[in-house]
């Protein structure tokens, strides 16, 4: 049902972000990580001040074995304001427990 939602919301307000972000995380949340993926690849750069979708996209390229990739957008997603702690966070989120010593780093 979420995901039905997002995609309504995806498909009434394209250029919103929020439509995106949550279609992509019921996506992971069905476990079909890769459509979250690819989905949030292909519009993260027209939301580039939104640290959660860095963050999530982050978290998906891991769950992929996309190792480099994930790390380099924890950083981004650590850059970007959001009043989040992104290290706190990657180091509770089991999606980037094969990151968690080089986070810690961070």
């Amino acid at each position: 049902m979420a995901l039905g939602v997002a995609e309504g919301l995806r498909a009434i307000l394209p250029e919103n972000q929020w439509g995106h972000f949550y279609t992509a995380y019921a996506l992971h949340e069905l476990k079909r990580t890769k459509e979250a993926y690819d989905g949030l690849k292909l519009v993260i750069q027209k939301f580039p001040d939104h640290q959660l979708m860095h963050y999530n996209l982050a978290c998906y390229a891991c769950v992929l074995g996309k190792l480099k990739e994930a790390y380099r957008l924890v950083e981004n997603a650590r850059d970007i304001p959001g009043g989040i702690d992104i290290r706190q966070q990657a180091l509770d989120d089991p999606d980037l427990e094969p990151l968690w010593n080089q986070i810690s780093e961070i």
